[in-house]
């Protein structure tokens, strides 16, 4: 599974993303009676869904899903599943924050600044890692499936988690200790010290969280020492990182200390954030 922090446990909207979420429901129709709306969209669009249908398009070139999704979160179950161009058209808004719509008549942008979550099967059968009912096409069923989503695309997700299979009989244990709300309350104070951090920088009217800074300032909110310099470096040459998965590597590091409340960057920050970048199904 590629996971992300889902609506619940995010921290309520500012007025200005009030705004702008209600401006997009608003011009797809969506505001019920006139109402602005203050809940974080979420949207899981089906993975027949078209290129059109996810970034924006049509005669009247309307929103899509990741515009629909802008300041909340676009969950795509079943990722192989969906169109390869499809898929490879949402790159650009990922890292832009905006999708363009281009038509004969009209020439839109929209804003898309979403955090996209996406779960998959690790092979087409779903038994690639279940001794009981074992794939009978190992390891080509993976392989197959899983590269229908191209390099770029993978590289682009800063979270990887693999999520074994849910028992019976796991069903029936106690629930864990740290609910919605305990981790929504961690969630809404390493937010806090983000937004205070970047406006003191002078960047708070276009960065609001670690996911939006980037280049200088990066490198200043992200300095490492010497040990999590060694480990990044070492990272870099067997992992072979690009520099999009460098980058990425050190806003989820800056976020994991943000959610401990520290001021630096240790190894231990660096190690855990390379931990969740992609790792192989293939058995």
């Amino acid at each position: 599974m590629l996971a992300a922090r889902l609506p619940g446990i995010l921290p309520p909207m500012t007025p200005e993303e009030v705004l702008e979420v209600s401006m997009i429901a608003s011009v797809s129709g969506m505001l019920t009676e006139g109402k602005i709306t203050r809940t974080r969209p979420f949207r899981n669009p089906h993975h027949s869904a078209s290129m059109a249908a996810l970034v924006g398009g049509g005669m009247k070139a309307k929103p899509g899903e990741i515009s629909l999704a802008h300041r909340g979160v676009l969950f795509l179950d079943e990722l192989p599943e969906f169109n390869r161009p499809a898929l490879d058209s949402l790159r650009q808004p990922i890292e832009t924050g905006e999708a363009v719509v281009a038509r004969a008549n009209r020439h839109v942008t929209y804003p898309a600044r979403f955090q996209l979550v996406a779960a998959m099967n690790p092979c087409r059968c779903g038994y690639l890692d279940d001794p009981a009912q074992a794939c009978s096409r190992a390891p080509k069923c993976a392989v197959d499936y899983q590269s229908k989503i191209s390099g770029p695309m993978m590289d682009r997700f800063d979270i990887h988690i693999e999520v074994p299979a849910v028992s019976a009989q796991d069903l029936t244990l106690p629930t864990p200790s740290e609910n919605s709300q305990d981790v929504a309350a961690r969630v809404m104070a390493a937010r806090a010290i983000q937004t205070d951090r970047y406006r003191a920088m002078g960047i708070g009217d276009r960065v609001r969280c670690n996911a939006d800074v980037d280049g200088e300032a990066l490198e200043e909110v992200a300095s490492l020492d010497k040990a999590g310099k060694e480990i990044l470096a070492q990272a870099i040459e067997v992992m072979r990182l690009t520099a999009r998965g460098y980058h990425r590597i050190l806003r989820v590091a800056r976020t994991l200390a943000d959610m401990e409340g520290r001021a630096d960057i240790s190894k231990i920050h660096i190690s855990e954030a390379l931990s969740y970048r992609q790792r192989k199904h293939i058995r």
